[in-house]
This record gives structure tokens, C-alpha cells and sequence, in this order.
């Protein structure tokens, strides 16, 4: 769409072109009827509390004498905890080799897609090590809400005092940066005894992953044409048009956009399908979905602000899939991220979707080594059901720890949501044609009944707002973004909002077992015990990834710029008071996205 008036753009990370290549070559294929057995006991000794081990890499650099403000009451409750458990050696040598075989055609288990339930009987736990673990638990005083059917997770809600007692380690309060925050001060502590069978607790804290959604531009600047990007648009560059008339639209396919918050209103989607042409694909719907096991999930209702993030999702998906079933899966926050139970839940449903995209994301270092082992074991168990999980791989470029920060100061640092061995890493572009001047060589002068204007494929260049990019730093008449006569050091960069941590993320896996260093409430990840994840063999061999030895992101890229050189993605966002705008007249009007 050409000609529009500026407006606010926010950022996002639409994860959907990965989707309709999905929807092409499909997840389908026989469900396994091979039941199995558990995994003999790994839990052999008395439990004596008196023998215990530490649970290294688990407290959150914030949690130090500066931000102290003592520890919470003992009678504070800790709903709906997640403990992750673990495999012995050989189990988890036998998942991952059952899953590299899902893909090997010469394999009796090609496309042998399990059900959760048959997932847990292979490879979960055995049910004595279960009924060890949960007897610990109730004898602590917790309440035991749910293992869940992958015999690898157990819910279970109790109170500070009881984490205490149990874990060895004290929730206290936080003020980090003006705001508050409670976390364990210390890395918990189980019985030896248990430690084979256990990785750790998914939370001990409140803070949570960052939504790939911020503010960043108001555009101002008289009598600059802006092409913003429509479905149409998406469909011309990415070559969509050919496979939707041919019927390939996404139509029998179900998205699930992981969420923690409700959408502000469902007119929004229907607005954006009938303006931009995406209603005549009539098998396309939304619902959001609240899925629950043991309780746990509850209608967050609406975040100000986070609610961007889950109907740009939806409405991107639709987008590119637009005869998809988008389910806007969501549930609140308890003390575990709203979004990790909704897609814990939804993989362990009956019936889960065939794809899964989440736009969250939190560094390796941050995250900690269980909740790291955690999203990697729950990823690995969407593959092993026939679900393709596709994740943002970030906007803070390497330095995915220093989030939402005006400068980098932390080393590089991937996102754990995607790092792991068993998503696609999505990761960002945008279009050179401003840069080189050629705008008139992709963009019509007009656009057409549904707002699109791109001519073909406009060539890309990577995503970088920040006034450290060489591109943007030798536009505006500088060698270099950097050092004292880098354009990073002008009030020109500076008034632009150019001096911030923003672009397409990417880099080495370098902290997702381990324990970083953490000295004066910093955090260092190049030190330590971290250790990266192990480079996936389908990532060896390749000219254009490092032999680095370790899981490198991002898979794939695709247009993801919030306006810079000019481009950005039209969404329909009406809650107005938290930085939307109305969905009526043209959509030029309306508000944009990016990221």
C-alpha cells in the first residue's frame, strides 16, 4: 500500500511464512500405535534431606543486595509451579534418536507421529520415580495439581515458606529499575537422591519472557512516501498467489499464536480479513482458547499493551494462511509464564494444533538452566507429535540479553525460546529499495481494491534500527555507527531514537545449560559453566552456517522492518488509549507494525 500518512508503529514478530510452507508439504502421517514402556527407575536411593545438590544456573541476575527488599511473607502463595524432570542418559539419547527418524525416509518410524499420552509411555518417566517426586512434594506440604501426560512435567502449587523449606532458597522482594519484582535469592537446592530424576523448577520468579512488540517511531516527516506492507503485498513479494489459486490457502490447518493476554476486540480480525480481501477464504477463523489442565490456565483478560502482540499475530497468520483455523491460545500468568502453560497445555492435548508460534523470547542466560531444558523438552515433544513450533528469533540483534536497553553491555546472547534443537528460529529483513533509491522499481503508484501496490520480490537487507548499523550510518554521512566520529555519537542518532538495541536477532547458542557469571547484579555470559546447544546435524556441513560447534540462529528470514527505509506491516489494533488506532476508513489511518 503506497501514499500513507504516518502514524504510530509498534513492533511485532509475525512468525508466518514458515506456516504456509508447512501447509504445503504437510505434518500428516500415521500416529504411532507403539505404546511402549517406561523408562526403568532412575530414583534408586533413599531420600535423605540432609544430601543435597545445588541446582546451579538458576537465579536470576537482579537478585542481589542492591535490589533487595527482603523476602516475602512465608504465607505468599506459589500457584501452579512447574517442576521439569529428566530422562536417564540412555532415554534421552533414545528420544532425540526417535525423533531424528520422524524425518528419515529410510526409517521404520518416518512420520510415526506420537500422541502425548503415547510420548509420555515411551519416553516419560518411570511411574515409580513419579510417585517418588510427588510424595516428596506433598510431604513438603505442596499440593500436587497434575503430572502431565508426558510423564516429564508436574504442576503443583504451595507457598514461599514451603519453597523455603523444600528448595533451600528464599523468595524475596525486588525493585529493579523502579519496578517490582519477587525471585528466589539463591539457586534451590533438592536431595541428592532426586537429582536424577529431576532438572529443576521452571520458575522460581516473576519475571517474564519479552513480547517481540515495543514502541519505536512516530513518523512525522512531511512529503515521504511510505510503502506499507498488506496481505496483497506479502502475497506478491513471497510468490503466495500462485499456491492460494491452486487451493493451497491453509484450509484443514490449525495455528496456535501463544499468548498471555486477550485480544482487546475480535471486530479487529474480521476488519482486517474483509478489508485486505482475506474473507473469501470462508474455511478461515479466530477463536481464542483458554487451555486448561489441572486448573492452571485462566482467561488473562486484556494486558495493555501485550494485546498488540496477540491479534498481529493472528492476523498476520491469517494473512499468509488464510483458509487456517487460528487459535489464539492464552492463558494468565501464574508464577510461570502465562504463555509457556498455554503451550505446555495445548501440546499435550488430545488433539494439538499442527502448528505452534510463539513471539516471545528471553535470553539463554536470563531464562536459567531449567527452564532453558524445559522449552527444549516440550519442543521436542511438539516434533515427536507431528507439530512444527516456529519462534521469533528476537529484536535486540547478538545481544538478545540486553532487551529493551540503549546499548549493548552484556556479550552476545540468543534467545532460549529459540535456540533449541527442535524449532525453526525466525529471524528479520527489510527491503533495500529506499536505501538504493528504487522504490518505483517494486511499488506502483496506486494501489489496488485491497490496498496492494508491490510489482515482485523487493530485495532485502538486514533488519537494524539501531544507529550502529554501517548501512544507516554511511547513509547519513558517517564511516562508522561507532567510536567518538561514529554516527552513535551525534544528536542526530540520538534525537532519531536511533540509540537502542534493535534489529534482527541471531547468533551463537552460548548459555543454555550452565550457570553464567553474575558479579555486582551483572551478568556475563562468555564465563561461567555456560555451555551452547549442541550444533544440530542438520545444521552441520552447511557454507553459510559457522563451525562453531553449537545450535546457530536464525533458520529463515523475511521482511520484518517497523518503518525505517519506509516499510512496514498494516494491522488492525483498536485499543486506542494503549497505542492503537481506530480500524475505520482507510488503512492508512490504521496502526503498523514491524520487528
Amino acid at each position: 500500500m503506497r501514499d500513507i500518512s504516518m502514524l504510530p508503529i509498534r513492533k511485532i514478530f509475525p512468525v508466518f511464512l514458515p506456516l504456509v510452507i508447512l501447509l504445503i508439504f504437510g505434518s500428516g502421517g500415521l500416529r504411532s500405535q507403539n505404546t511402549g514402556r517406561r523408562a526403568a527407575p532412575v530414583i534408586h536411593d533413599v531420600v535423605d534431606e540432609t544430601q543435597l545438590i545445588t541446582l546451579s544456573g538458576n537465579t536470576r541476575p537482579e537478585a542481589n543486595a542492591e535490589n533487595d527488599l527482603g523476602p516475602v511473607s512465608t504465607s505468599y502463595p506459589l500457584d501452579h509451579m512447574m517442576l521439569q524432570l529428566k530422562r536417564s542418559p540412555q532415554q534421552e539419547q533414545a528420544a532425540a534418536q526417535f525423533v531424528s527418524e520422524l524425518t528419515d525416509r529410510t526409517s521404520p518410524n518416518f512420520h510415526k507421529w506420537m500422541t502425548a499420552a503415547q510420548y509420555g509411555q515411551q519416553f516419560g518417566l518411570a511411574e515409580s520415580d513419579i510417585e517418588t517426586i510427588t510424595h516428596w512434594l506433598a510431604s513438603h506440604g505442596f499440593t500436587v495439581n497434575s503430572v502431565y501426560p508426558n510423564g516429564m512435567v508436574i504442576d503443583f502449587s504451595g507457598t514461599a515458606g514451603e519453597v523455603e523449606q523444600t528448595f533451600h532458597t528464599s523468595i524475596h522482594n525486588l525493585s529493579v529499575k523502579g519496578v517490582h519484582h519477587i525471585a528466589n535469592f539463591s539457586d534451590p537446592q533438592i536431595p541428592a537422591a532426586l537429582a536424577p530424576a529431576i532438572a529443576g523448577v521452571i520458575s522460581l520468579h516473576d519475571f517474564r519472557p519479552h513480547q517481540m512488540s515495543r514502541p519505536k517511531y512516530t513518523f512525522n516527516y512531511q512529503g515521504q512516501t511510505y510503502q506499507a506492507v498488506v496481505p496483497a503485498d506479502l502475497a506478491t513479494i513471497y510468490d503466495l498467489n500462485p499456491l492460494f489459486s491452486s487451493g493451497i490457502t491453509g484450509a484443514g490447518e490449525t495455528i496456535a499464536v501463544i499468548e498471555d493476554t486477550d485480544i482487546y476486540s475480535a471486530a479487529d480480525w474480521t476488519t482486517f480479513r474483509t478489508t485486505f480481501g482475506l474473507s473469501q477464504y470462508t474455511s478461515g477463523s479466530m477463536s481464542v482458547q483458554y487451555p486448561n489442565l489441572a486448573g492452571n490456565c485462566s482467561d488473562p483478560g486484556v494486558i495493555p499493551g501485550s494485546d498488540e502482540e496477540a491479534i498481529l499475530d493472528a492476523e498476520w497468520s491469517s494473512a499468509a494462511a488464510p483458509g487456517a483455523t487460528i487459535i489464539i491460545a492464552t492463558c494468565a500468568d501464574t508464577f510461570t509464564f502465562g504463555g509457556f502453560i498455554a503451550m505446555q497445555n495445548m501440546i499435550n492435548a488430545a488433539n494439538p494444533p499442527a502448528v505452534i508460534s510463539i513471539s516471545y523470547g528471553i535470553c539463554e542466560a536470563e531464562n536459567g538452566a531449567a527452564s532453558n531444558t524445559a522449552i527444549s523438552a516440550l519442543y521436542q515433544q511438539a516434533v515427536a507429535q507431528g507439530i512444527s513450533v516456529y519462534v521469533a528469533a528476537g529484536d535486540e540483534g547478538a545481544a538478545s540479553c540486553d532487551a529493551g536497553e540503549a546499548s549493548a553491555t552484556h556479550g552476545i546472547g540468543v534467545s532460549a525460546f529459540a535456540s533449541t534443537a527442535y524449532n525453526v528460529a525466525v529471524g528479520g529483513t527489510d527491503f533495500s529499495d529506499s536505501l538504493n533509491g528504487t522504490n518505483n522499481n517494486y511499488w506502483s503508484a496506486t494501489n489496488t481494491a485491497v490496498y496492494g501496490s508491490a510489482l515482485s520480490y523487493v530485495p532485502e537487507i538486514p533488519w537494524n534500527d539501531s544507529c550502529a548499523n554501517s548501512l544507516l550510518a554511511n547513509y547519513a554521512g558517517y564511516a562508522t555507527g561507532y567510536g567518538v566520529n561514529g554516527f552513535c555519537n551525534t544528536k542526530e542518532a540520538s534525537s532519531a531514537g536511533l540509540l537502542e538495541v534493535v534489529a534482527g536477532s541471531g547468533g551463537p547458542s552460548n548459555c543454555a545449560s550452565g550457570a553464567p557469571v553474575i558479579s555486582a547484579g551483572t551478568l556475563g555470559v562468555s564465563g561461567g559453566t555456560c555451555k551452547g546447544v549442541p550444533k544440530p546435524s542438520w545444521q552441520t556441513g552447511l557454507a553459510s552456517i559457522p563451525n562453531d560447534g553449537v545450535r546457530d540462529i536464525p533458520d529463515l528470514s523475511l521482511f520484518a522492518a517497523d518503518g525505517l527505509w519506509g516499510h512496514y506491516y498494516v494491522v488492525c489494533w483498536s485499543d486506542v488509549p494503549n497505542g492503537g488506532a481506530p480500524c475505520v476508513g482507510a488503512p492508512s489511518t490504521w496502526a503498523g507494525a514491524g520487528g
